[in-house]
């Protein structure tokens, strides 16, 4: 039987809320053992452990916190990952949003499990004492998902009016990050539209220059992580691409520990670049949640990829035969483990 060929996207910060309690628990024994080493680890560190924290009551200022936001969501898309049905589907690339690149390293086995860990819990940890700066999401597309220019200039301007920056291109929105007077400048001055402009909560300006200083702190992660080739080829917040053969290991962690901290994620370019050299059948959004589904499907859209061109399009197609499968939506979920 031929394998149908995947890419596989991993999530970033945010997707973990109070509609996915308790999901981690629900797949633990696909990854037992390496949630026995996660939670060894966590406990190693004074945190509460990841089980126990999945099982407990939704609280933002529990589970939203960078400490235990980013370890909570590696473990469910690790889970995610280890349950799709190897032997109906090949992975052919892995990319991921923000904090989603480090998730790529781990599942490509750039970095062992420990050191995947350890990357991953000690960048969540960035900030626990204080936060610097924040984020605010508001989108640049028509009622059809179709990018529209004019919101791309007037964001711009906007963006540029008040000293703040382009954090993450994510398909039909713009997350912008900057201090606090800019954010709430932006958050009075932006036109509404539905929830937005929308401040996520406990982030702070990332992907931005107000982030020099964090990155002369992970730099020190450096001697304690050590980076191989992936196995897989992995796809960065630039769209380059990192391969098996090629990769140079220590290109891969300045990359990693230094421009991907405070240089804008390009999310959207990602998903182009893994859309057009890997043409795969499938593109596949791991858990925990499925909020990325709709920027995803907003970058099939401007690329008019497989003639889907618009909103309905897109609906037309996932109905009769899902080209994105999302994780976290169970009737998907269940195609592909």
């Amino acid at each position: 039987m031929n394998k149908e060929r995947i890419v596989i996207v991993a999530p970033g910060r945010g997707s973990y809320s109070r509609d996915n309690t308790g999901v981690l628990n629900q797949n633990s024994k696909i990854i037992k053992r390496q949630l026995y080493l996660i939670d060894s680890m966590r406990k190693s560190q004074g945190y509460i452990t990841i089980t126990e924290l999945d099982k407990q009551n939704f609280k933002s200022k529990i589970h939203m916190i960078g400490e235990n936001a980013s370890p909570l969501i590696y473990s469910c898309s690790l889970a995610d990952f280890c349950s799709i049905d190897k032997e109906k589907y090949e992975v052919v690339a892995i990319t991921g949003n923000s904090m989603g690149w480090y998730t790529a390293l781990a599942l490509a086995n750039s970095l062992s499990e420990e050191h995947s860990f350890h990357l991953i819990q000690s960048m969540g940890s960035m900030m626990k004492d204080k936060l610097i700066g924040g984020q605010i999401v508001y989108p640049i597309i028509d009622e059809d998902w179709k990018i529209n220019k004019e919101k791309i200039d007037f964001l711009n301007k906007q963006i540029k009016k008040y000293n703040a920056y382009i954090s993450i291109y994510l398909g039909g929105y713009i997350v912008i990050g900057g201090d606090s007077n800019s954010l709430n400048l932006l958050l009075s001055s932006l036109p509404k539209h539905d929830k937005y402009p929308f401040q996520i909560p406990f982030n702070g300006a990332f992907h931005t220059p107000m982030m020099n200083s964090i990155s002369s702190k992970v730099d020190l992660l450096s001697n304690s992580l050590d980076f191989k080739k992936p196995n897989i080829p992995i796809i960065d917040g630039r769209g380059k691409i990192w391969s098996p053969y090629s990769t140079d290991v220590n290109s891969l962690s300045s990359y990693t520990l230094k421009h991907q901290v405070n240089k804008t994620y390009d999310f959207s370019t990602a998903i182009e670049v893994s859309l057009k050299e890997f043409c795969p059948d499938k593109i596949v959004l791991l858990g925990p949640g499925y909020s990325l589904g709709s920027s995803i499907a907003q970058i099939i859209i401007k690329n008019n990829w497989l003639n889907i061109n618009s909103k309905d399009d897109f609906k037309k197609i996932q109905n009769k035969n899902p080209f994105l499968l999302s994780m976290g939506l169970n009737d998907q979920r269940k195609k592909i483990c």
